[in-house]
């Protein structure tokens, strides 16, 4: 049975987010409902839409320091519907957490930056610009969203000083820890040639798995650097591999591979793709490699930002959080080469992208309160 919880403005936003089905990339209404509610606070909305996809930008005040509040409206499908104790789309709270498609990844975050802001504005005028970047495209392809906005910005000559992403970033309780860098992803789409033939007469083909066999173990094999204090070591790893024709008396022709590297500052996307090229080519391999670079690996150092928002939790949760870099990519690869201090924090994310994602509810009001305070601490009053 649900619980009867008493409401307040950050439950209540996040249930009236989660209610709109926002399957990546639609938005089904998200940023419109929450550029309504900053335009009666005095922010200037601007959609900068791109191919499709729903880009809020909205901002208040003018001068220095800019602040970016940025996030997502776009939630990965729910699977199986029969799979959920509840329908996915219609939020309920049972036991103290509220369920929802969404509910940790990343409506309540951005529930929580809205009301954090309606309360901030309501005790007076702060000093620089505050502004909100909401996008419908991370979790799809990515490249009309976030990415996107920070281009238009870049040619306007506008560069934030700080910005907070609101992902999901606790681990076990919320406050526990924050996302102060991330990882780079580089992936490959690897064919290794061979020649089609019948199993009985090897000598007439050439079998495209063993030739790669050799390579592929001395990649799996190769400590690609050490990390370093923030980042663990680079990691290799293959996520798909075939080949043949579904018959069992015939060499294939070709191989196909997929190979996604997640990498630490300690390298980079050419040196990873030199190195491979030079496997391959010195186990005489013929191949086509298809590379894609999903997002370069950041980190932001020891700062202002981090020290706001380390204040700010433990004001409010009693905690000191740890500095973490691990996980996958987030749209904070967009924002923070445009030289801001870049964090990540939100509600523990042990549940995101599953079955029953879902969140505490008395973590939705003391998410919100670490936001105001990190706020208080960089705009001030005017």
């Amino acid at each position: 049975m649900a619980d009867d919880f008493r409401s307040s403005p950050v439950l209540d936003l996040t249930r009236e987010l989660i209610a709109r089905r926002s399957l990546t990339p639609d938005d089904a209404g998200c940023c419109q409902l929450m550029a309504d509610r900053l335009a009666a606070l005095g922010f200037t909305i601007e959609w900068l839409n791109s191919e499709g996809i729903t880009n809020l930008w909205a901002t208040f005040g003018s001068g220095a320091p800019l602040f970016v509040l940025a996030g997502h409206t776009d939630v990965v499908p729910p699977g199986p519907m029969a799979s959920w104790a509840s329908d996915p789309f219609v939020p309920e709270i049972r036991d103290g957490v509220l369920y929802g498609r969404g509910a940790a990844d990343m409506k309540s975050g951005l529930a929580a930056m809205v009301c954090a802001v309606e309360r901030l504005l309501a005790k007076g005028p702060l000093t620089g610009t505050l502004a909100f970047l909401i996008t419908s495209d991370e979790e799809g392809v990515a490249q009309h969203g976030t990415k996107y906005v920070v281009e238009v910005l870049k040619a306007r000559g506008i560069q934030p000083d700080y910005a907070i992403v609101g992902e999901a970033t606790g681990d076990r309780v919320f406050g526990d820890r924050i996302t102060i860098g991330r990882r780079g992803s580089l992936g490959c789409n690897l064919r290794v040639h061979g020649k089609q033939g019948h199993v009985a007469y090897p000598l007439k083909a050439d079998n495209p798995i063993h030739r790669l066999a050799p390579a592929l173990a001395e990649l799996v094999a190769i400590e690609w650097d050490r990390g370093n204090a923030h980042f663990p070591p680079t990691s290799f790893q293959v996520s798909n591999i075939h080949a043949g024709t579904g018959a069992n008396n015939v060499i294939p022709g070709v191989i196909d591979l997929v190979f996604n590297f997640r990498y630490c500052t300690e390298s980079t996307a050419d040196s990873l793709k030199a190195r491979v090229h030079e496997v391959l080519d010195r186990h005489g391999l013929r191949y086509d490699a298809d590379w894609w670079l999903s997002g370069l690996p950041f980190l932001t150092r020891q700062g202002a930002l981090i020290e706001a928002a380390k204040a700010a939790i433990h004001d409010v949760t009693g905690l000191v959080p740890t500095l973490f870099t691990g996980g996958g990519t987030s749209d904070a690869r967009f924002i923070a080469p445009m030289g801001a201090e870049v964090v990540e924090i939100g509600p523990v994310n042990d549940s995101i992208h599953k079955v029953d994602e879902h969140v505490r509810v008395v973590d939705l009001d003391a998410l919100s309160a670490v936001y105001e305070g990190t706020l208080a601490r960089l705009l001030g009053r005017a």
